[in-house]
């Protein structure tokens, strides 16, 4: 594979690639072959991490705002150029089509500009004094070194979210990134490095999760921690986290509700939905929408237009540039689908289209698109996580509303409506932390991203983001006599 660059972990300015450690293969998930052998973190090398990220804090910290952002501009730059060479690897080892992996690390860069600039907003303030000759400051500080756990579907965007935000801040970043789409990252770190940010600033490591998160969040040196994954995950880091009081940000997992009004028109709405649920990442996206709720009036037309769109996909390789939507991630994804599509199949849904892996090689799933599903189904009720979309009729707003809040879930959702009123009533009555209308487009850089109940807590994006890596610091003055 010409294009798969070695595989290694970063450690203080220093390729690592240890003979001494574990390896983990990489497989390519639309042929299954073996990109190649990733090596495992042993203590020493996390040792190695930790004291580099805080003995680099106490420089970087210090660096100017102004320096901190040309750096990441240079970063984003570096990406940019470099986006023909990493969107061909992030498609080798994650499987979303080229198309999609080039916008994905457009997006990464784009988070990097971001960041560059908000980092000099950082903003104190001054509070007027209840006595004379006393002054009252507030001033934002970085929190110090910080932990970043990214999930394998989005190899490029996560791990610049993590990143660029942290360094934004002051603080510096050990990535923990996916032993399943490892290259991209180490590409991403990478170009920290060659952009000139220092030694120990940005570090990269892989090996076992549970066993580096819990080595490196014993350590005191972490002060904060990001995490994107699943549910369970989280609120184990979360009880980590609250042995030494580590801050942290979790975006966990969702199952977004797709509300769609009968004055929406039908078959624009199912296009638009059909991007987020197949042909974005095949639905391997937390926020991708999920459980489809259509009013009666629309629902027979809405579902057939969503069946016709998803019968037309071209399925396969992701370096095909005709390809619509690559493979599943792995064959973990393949079972779960089988195993949603089965049980909905048993409490009587209808399959309109797909519900069925795709050829013999590769992890490649037909886009499905499921109707009058049962309330009780495992679909209506565990986030999927690919290319399933259950659809369900509903007559009133109220009892719709009272069913997409019916989870612990609260991440994202969406809904299609041409009334203001409407649009009103949904966005007030959604319990999630993102809501789009007539779109499915959940973050920008500039925007705040994150759940609520069992989807997380903290926010990555936005001011919000950076806010997250720093801490307030109170300073009163009395002037002497």
């Amino acid at each position: 594979m010409n294009d798969y660059p070695q595989l290694q972990m970063l450690i203080d300015g220093e390729s690592v690639s240890s003979s001494m450690a574990d390896t983990i293969a990489v497989i390519n998930p639309a042929t299954e072959e073996t990109l190649g052998m990733l090596p495992c973190a042993t203590t020493a090398h996390l040792d190695q991490a930790l004291s580099s990220s805080a003995r680099a804090f106490q420089h970087w910290r210090q660096l100017p705002a102004e320096e901190r952002g040309e750096l990441l501009h240079k970063v984003a730059r570096l990406l940019i150029e470099r986006i023909s060479h990493i969107s061909r690897v992030l498609c080798l080892e994650q499987g979303k089509s080229i198309k999609e992996a080039a916008a994905e690390l457009r997006y990464a860069a784009d988070i990097f500009s971001y960041c560059a600039e908000e980092g000099k907003r950082t903003y104190g303030r001054i509070i007027p004094a209840r006595t004379p000759g006393h002054r009252q400051m507030v001033f934002k500080h970085p929190i110090g070194p910080s932990l970043g756990l990214s999930p394998w579907n989005f190899p490029g965007l996560v791990p610049s979210r993590k990143i660029a935000m942290a360094l934004a801040a002051g603080c510096t970043c050990i990535l923990k990134a996916s032993e399943e789409t490892p290259a991209t990252a180490i590409l991403i770190v990478q170009a920290c490095h060659d952009a000139g940010i220092p030694p120990g600033v940005v570090n990269l490591v892989f090996g076992d999760p549970p066993t580096i998160s819990s080595y490196l969040m014993d350590s005191e040196i972490i002060r904060k921690v990001s995490f994107t994954g699943s549910i369970p995950v989280g609120k184990h880091l979360a009880r980590l986290a609250a042995n030494r009081l580590q801050r942290c940000t979790l975006e966990l997992g969702g199952h977004a509700p797709v509300i769609v009004m009968d004055d929406a028109d039908p078959v624009r709405a199912a296009r638009t939905a059909a991007g987020g649920k197949f042909y974005r990442n095949a639905g391997q996206v937390c926020v991708a929408p999920t459980r489809f709720f259509v009013q009666e009036g629309i629902y027979r037309e809405f579902s057939q237009a969503l069946a016709e769109i998803a019968q037309s996909m071209k399925v396969g390789d992701g370096r095909d540039q005709t390809t619509d939507m690559g493979p599943l991630a792995n064959g973990r994804r393949i079972e779960a689908m089988e195993r949603f599509v089965d049980d909905a199949r048993r409490r009587g849904a209808s399959v309109l289209t797909g519900g069925h892996r795709i050829g013999e090689k590769g992890y490649f799933w037909a886009p499905t698109v499921l109707t009058d599903v049962s309330n009780d189904a495992q679909i209506m009720n565990e986030e999927p996580f690919g290319p399933l979309a259950p659809i369900v009729p509903f007559t009133r707003l109220d009892d719709v509303l009272a069913e997409a809040n019916r989870l612990p879930h609260g991440l994202a959702a969406y809904a299609f409506t041409d009334s203001m009123n409407r649009a009103a009533q949904i966005a007030e009555g959604l319990d999630v932390g993102v809501v789009a209308f007539n779109h499915v487009t959940a973050a920008w850089p500039e925007t705040p991203f994150g759940g609520v109940k069992e989807s997380g807590d903290g926010r990555e994006g936005g001011p919000e983001g950076l806010e997250a890596f720093l801490v307030t610091r109170y300073v009163s003055e009395a002037a002497t006599a």
